[in-house]
């Protein structure tokens, strides 16, 4: 069933012009994200967000791992690139955080829900319970400092982005054939970071998956 599911998911993303996806190595379970973001009043806006997930063998009753693999400062994404959001959490209510089931994981879920619900987190931090200490506080004590982090990490997001990719225009949104295959390998994040108060982790290829 996962595999049914994750296939009829990848074609249906393939027709969206917001968000280009590819199998890694071709495995169904193994997906490579490129986000662009594309609000303009966001400070994140213009940065092109790559990641993986990692989807497990019971998907979609289990939620799937999403990290991101470059700096990307913000209160709830960790120095890891994991994303703390409650759509990513298994099914269920939780006591201890006060999450209702309906705020988390269920297999009425979708990647495209996901990526959806991580853009909006974007601008909408919850700094209350944050997965990166720093990042937090630096949020709620000077702004200004933290919007130049983020500033100089999507400028590094755009000069890193794979060959061929732009972010969409409003004249390009409707076309189909805008997004360009990205080239074999993937881009490397490691070198030339700017200060981010978070790692750069590329690098965790087929050892994690």
């Amino acid at each position: 069933m996962a595999e049914r599911r994750l296939m009829k998911e990848l074609s249906e993303l393939s027709e969206l012009d917001w968000v280009h996806v590819e199998m890694w190595m071709e495995n169904i379970f193994v997906w490579d994200i490129f986000l662009p973001v594309l609000n303009k009043d966001s400070i994140y806006y213009g940065a092109y967000i790559q990641a993986r997930m990692n989807f497990p063998p019971d998907y979609p009753y289990s939620p799937p791992v999403f990290r991101i693999k470059h700096p990307l400062l913000h209160p709830n994404i960790a120095n890891d690139g994991s994303v703390c959001i409650s759509i990513l959490h298994p099914p269920g209510d939780d006591e201890m955080s006060g999450e209702t089931a309906s705020e988390r994981w269920s297999a009425a879920q979708s990647v495209e829900s996901i990526l959806v619900s991580i853009l909006s987190l974007l601008d909408d931090a919850e700094i209350s319970s944050p997965a990166n200490v720093d990042a937090a506080k630096l949020y709620r004590d000077d702004q200004s400092a933290f919007q130049e982090i983020v500033r100089q990490q999507v400028q590094f997001s755009i000069k890193n982005r794979p060959a061929g990719f732009e972010a969409p225009t409003e004249n390009q949104a409707g076309d189909d054939e805008f997004w360009i295959p990205s080239p074999e390998g993937s881009v490397d994040f490691s070198e030339g970071s700017p200060e981010s108060g978070q790692e750069s982790d590329v690098a965790e290829d087929a050892e994690e998956e």
